[in-house]
C-alpha cells in the first residue's frame, strides 16, 4: 500500500470519527440556554411570534429560550449583535423582508447575508395590511388611488421594514402616483400617527392596526399576503383587487450564525415542523394575524432568493433607494 492510499484510509477514518461526533452534537443540542435576537420591539407581531415559538422549543429542548428586543438601525443593530455573536445558540428570529433590501439601503453592510445568515425554517407569516385613517374620505385601494392622482403630493405614506418601504415605493413608481414618505423607527409610533391623521397611508402589520380598527380608529384596505387572513377575511389581498405589484409574502423564521452545523440546523427545523404541527400553536397566533405553516429550509431558502430578485428589481425601477 502506496502513501497516498494510507493517507486516503486515515483521512476516511476521520471522517468516521468526526460524522457521528457532529451527529451526536447535534442530539445533545442546546446544552444551554438559547437567544432569539429580534429586531422589532415589544407587542409587534414579530416579537408575539418570537416568544410563542420560544416558550415551545423551550419545553422540546428542555433549555430556556429567551427573547431579546435589538430594534432600530434598519434592524442592522439585530443583525449586528447576532451575527457578532458567533454562537450557535443564538439565533436571529425574523422574517427575510427585514434584510433582503439591505444591499440596496446601506453603502455599507455589517455582514455578509449569504455567509452570515443561515435560514433554518419558517413557522409562520406575518399579514400586512394596507391601512388609513377612519377620517380619509376612502373605502377601497381603487378609492385611494384616485384620490392620490386628483391630488398628487397631498398624501403622505409609512411602512416600517425595508421591504415594505421598497415595494410600496415601487408600486407608488409604477402607477406614477407622488406621496410623500415619512420613515418611522418603530410600528407603533407610525400607526399612533396613522390614528390621529399625521399619516395617510401606512403599510403595517395586521397584528397593530386591528385594535385601531377596533377603536374605530383605522380602516384597513387590503392586506399584501398572497392569502386572505383567519383574523379579517373580508379583507381582499391586493392579488384579488388586481395589484400584483403590492403584494410579499413575508416569512418568519430563524436564521443561525455561519458557525451552525447542517446537523444542528436540521434539529432545529425538525423541531419548528413539530411544534408547527400543534393546532394550540395556530390559535395563539391567529389573533396576531399570523399564519402557522411550515416552511422546510429549501423552501425557505428559495422563497428569500424569489425575494431578492423582486427587491433588485424594483431597486433598478427607481433608481436606488425606496421613495428615489
Amino acid at each position: 500500500m502506496d502513501r497516498r492510499q494510507l493517507i486516503g484510509l486515515a483521512a476516511l477514518g476521520v471522517l468516521g470519527i468526526i460524522g457521528p461526533a457532529r451527529t451526536a452534537w447535534a442530539q445533545n443540542w442546546p446544552q444551554r440556554p438559547v437567544k432569539f435576537i429580534v429586531p422589532l420591539g415589544p407587542g409587534s407581531a414579530l416579537d408575539i411570534a418570537a416568544r410563542v415559538v420560544a416558550d415551545r422549543l423551550s419545553a422540546i429542548w428542555k433549555q430556556p429560550v429567551v427573547v431579546e428586543n435589538r430594534p432600530g438601525g434598519d434592524a442592522l443593530v439585530a443583525i449586528s449583535a447576532f451575527v457578532g455573536a458567533r454562537d450557535d445558540h443564538v439565533l436571529l428570529f425574523a422574517p427575510s423582508g427585514i434584510f433582503t433590501p439591505h444591499p440596496f439601503v446601506h453603502d455599507h453592510l455589517p455582514y455578509d447575508a449569504k455567509r452570515d445568515l443561515i435560514p433554518i425554517a419558517g413557522i409562520s407569516d406575518v399579514s400586512v395590511c394596507i391601512a388609513v385613517p377612519r377620517s380619509l374620505n376612502v373605502n377601497s385601494l381603487a378609492e385611494l388611488i384616485a384620490l392620490a392622482r386628483k391630488e398628487p403630493g397631498k398624501l403622505n405614506w409609512a411602512a416600517i421594514t425595508s421591504l415594505d418601504d421598497f415595494v410600496f415605493s415601487g408600486f407608488l413608481r409604477s402607477e406614477g402616483l407622488n406621496l410623500s414618505r415619512v420613515p418611522y423607527r418603530d410600528p407603533v409610533s407610525a400607526l399612533n400617527d396613522l390614528s390621529e391623521k399625521r399619516v395617510d397611508v401606512a403599510v403595517t402589520s395586521l397584528a397593530l392596526a386591528l385594535p385601531r380598527v377596533q377603536a374605530g380608529k383605522v380602516k384597513l384596505l387590503a392586506l399584501v399576503n398572497p392569502r386572505r387572513s383567519l383574523v379579517a377575511p373580508d379583507l381582499p389581498t391586493v392579488a384579488e383587487l388586481g395589484y400584483t405589484a403590492l403584494g410579499m409574502d413575508p416569512i418568519i423564521g430563524p436564521f443561525g450564525p455561519s458557525v451552525i452545523t447542517p446537523e444542528v440546523r436540521q434539529k432545529i427545523a425538525g423541531d419548528l415542523k413539530t411544534i408547527a404541527a400543534d393546532p394550540s400553536l395556530q390559535a395563539r397566533l391567529k389573533p396576531t394575524g399570523q399564519v402557522v405553516e411550515f416552511v422546510s429550509t429549501a423552501d425557505f431558502e428559495a422563497s428569500i432568493e424569489a425575494e431578492r430578485v423582486k427587491v433588485a428589481a424594483i431597486a433598478k425601477m427607481l433608481g436606488g433607494r425606496p421613495g428615489g
